[in-house]
């Protein structure tokens, strides 16, 4: 049974037909029909019903799907390891985030790619919500908090927040200094999210309101910078504006909680030693660089994650 053929097939599969799947895979259409015949009269099942809206698999389609998946690992793990030592090849896709993956993610996939001459490595920058395995993307880089779901996790390193606001905002309207105090306050937003703080060791979970929504968090912190409102924002984001004072931090007795920054992968059994190389080296470079965590304590919640959990005894305060 042809491997490349297998290949095929599980991109089909995830891609959900055969044109997307033949744009990720960077060949013709015919080329991966072909494919798929071949592998179907190999089999002697039909793996794809086909009509003029496209391609669904068969009843047959789906449970073969799965071990195909874990055939094209198997072989992509074998080839992995008789590799020289140190070498990869192949293709690494990855989502990551757009508020701050170009500026502080993205020097890490260019070393990768420079260590590495034969790898290929195509990065989606994108706060919305990535789908790993519909979208065929081999592992995403994602931070704040992470909801359970079947995707594997690894954290990377700390990311860390605060409240702030500009002082042409404090001077207009005053600033906080309770979570009560804070709702009738405008908020720089992505949509109708709560904000978590911490009073003690206790959450509380507040409900912000604000005129000026973005999703992404460069925006946020434009807003913020300019009177809008109070953002709820990452230091690695606000640093260079705490620093020049055109931002400066409020109600630091109630601090946002800290979460992290993490490689988060399809499930399987192992990762693939791509998939490791680039989770060691970010781990790397996180303890490197203080400007990816930025000074605790704190935490972000982007637009592009799953949302925060809330605590069994939190309160929430709207």
């Amino acid at each position: 049974m042809n491997i490349e053929e297998l290949q095929t097939f599980v991109e089909v599969a995830n891609a959900g037909g055969i044109s997307p799947a033949a744009q990720r895979l960077g060949v013709s259409k015919s080329i991966v029909s072909r494919r798929l015949l071949r592998l179907e009269e190999e089999l002697g099942v039909q793996l794809l019903a086909r009509s003029t809206r496209g391609a669904a698999l068969t009843e047959a389609g789906i449970t073969f799907r799965d071990y195909a998946a874990r055939v094209c690992a198997e072989i992509d793990n074998a080839r992995e390891t008789i590799l020289p030592t140190g070498d990869l090849r192949g293709r690494l896709r990855v989502a990551m985030p757009l508020s701050f993956g170009p500026t502080h993610f993205a020097p890490m996939l260019a070393e990768m790619a420079r260590r590495h001459p034969e790898l290929h490595i195509q990065t989606c920058y994108t706060d919305r919500f990535v789908d790993l395995i519909a979208e065929g993307y081999d592992c995403a880089i994602r931070v704040g908090y992470l909801q359970d779901s079947n995707l594997v996790a690894r954290r990377i390193g700390p990311i860390y927040g605060k409240l702030v606001a500009s002082p042409g905002y404090i001077k207009t309207h005053g600033a906080p200094e309770t979570p009560e105090e804070l709702v009738v306050h405008e908020a720089v937003m992505q949509g109708n999210e709560t904000w978590q703080l911490m009073d003690g060791e206790k959450i509380i979970t507040v409900r912000p309101q604000g005129r000026f929504k973005a999703d992404n968090g460069s925006a946020l912190v434009a807003a913020a910078v300019a009177g809008l409102g109070i953002g709820y924002l990452p230091d690695c984001l606000t640093h260079e504006y705490m620093a020049s004072g055109a931002l400066v931090p409020i109600m630091a007795r109630y601090p946002p909680p800290p979460a992290g920054a993490y490689v988060v992968r399809p499930p399987g059994q192992y990762p693939t030693r791509k998939i490791r190389v680039l989770t060691d080296l970010l781990i790397e470079c996180f303890a490197k660089s203080p400007t990816l965590s930025a000074a605790p304590p704190g935490r972000y919640i982007s637009s592009h994650l799953e949302g925060p959990r809330t605590d069994t005894g939190s309160r929430a305060i709207s």
